[in-house]
């Protein structure tokens, strides 16, 4: 029997489009000692094995889903303050996908595998997203 994947689905912070995100976890703040880009955040997901069974990490960079990284490991760590977090360690390679609007949210949240969007095919990798008024305007009336 399959075992189930999911995904999670988070918020880019700060970041204006999905070069943004690359270049800043090519940082060394970002990443691991093993080199690999990680993003620490406070709550430790509880469907561990699902997420690690395939499951990516779907960015919203400005209200947009546009890229996912594969989630290759959950690591706790403490932050100098004393208090444990997890550290969602990522693939290096972030993966363009079709646009797909998000209303804001606060820290993360699973997104299964039918409600993720599909990745960009290849070729369009590097198409510019859809401008978000437009992008809005096609998921309103059903293209999107």
């Amino acid at each position: 029997m399959n075992k189930p994947c999911v995904n999670l689905i988070k918020l880019s912070v700060g970041t204006e489009n999905v070069d943004d995100l690359f270049a800043w976890q090519s940082g060394q703040q970002a990443q691991m000692a093993d080199g690999l880009p990680r993003h620490v955040t406070r709550m430790f997901p509880k469907r561990v094995d699902e997420i690690l069974n395939g499951g990516s990490i779907y960015w919203v960079i400005k209200g947009v889903i546009q890229a996912r990284q594969r989630i290759l490991r959950l690591d706790e760590v403490t932050g100098g303050d004393g208090i444990r977090r997890c550290a969602i360690v990522l693939d290096p390679d972030l993966t363009r996908t079709q646009t797909s609007l998000r209303r804001p949210f606060q820290g993360w949240r699973y997104l299964t595998p039918a409600d993720a969007p599909p990745d960009l095919p290849k070729g369009r990798e590097s198409e510019e997203p859809l401008p978000v008024e437009l992008n809005r305007a096609l998921a309103e009336i059903g293209v999107l």
